[in-house]
């Protein structure tokens, strides 16, 4: 081997490693969030057992949400509702239509209904879509726990079919 490979495989293997190191730490920065471990559901205190009823109420809260690196308080909103055997359920207010938020009996021809006045979308009292919108509104993991109502992760909505 002469003296000019051995400089050039010597120059090339140290140029390359050097290269590659902020590779490997931006690549670690970038996978390190999906290598924490998964915190439990945040359940958030939202509202007295005493106030919920039969009739949808709007509650809002903020819950800690991580995303990434990035972490902040964020507002989120529910629609509560106590059904006649005394179980609490939430269900999420945004349409699944396009976004929009809900509300409960917001149109005088759609009585005992949640409306959504973007495009008209229409849901029952359980969440279960009518009109135009192509899925029921999402719930809450509801907990009942020392007389208030605890929310946690919204779900796909087991209540309808």
């Amino acid at each position: 081997m002469s003296r000019r490979q051995f400089l050039s495989y010597t120059l090339g293997g140290t140029g390359g490693f050097m290269m590659s190191l902020p590779l490997i730490a931006n690549l670690r920065f970038a996978v390190d969030p999906l290598l924490q471990p998964k915190a439990e559901s945040d359940w958030v205190k939202v509202i007295e057992v005493e106030k919920v009823t039969d009739t949808p109420t709007s509650v809002n809260f903020e819950k800690n949400v991580v995303d990434g690196w990035y972490e902040s308080d964020k507002g989120f909103g529910a629609w509560i509702t106590k059904e006649a055997n005394g179980d609490i359920f939430a269900l999420s207010p945004i349409c699944k239509h396009l976004g929009c938020t809900v509300e409960w009996e917001k149109n005088v021809n759609y009585p005992n209904e949640y409306f959504c006045p973007c495009h008209a979308a229409r849901y029952t009292r359980d969440g279960k879509n009518l009109a135009v919108a192509p899925a029921p509104l999402d719930e809450y993991e509801v907990k009942v726990e020392n007389g208030f109502v605890y929310l946690s992760q919204i779900k796909p909505n087991t209540r309808v079919e």
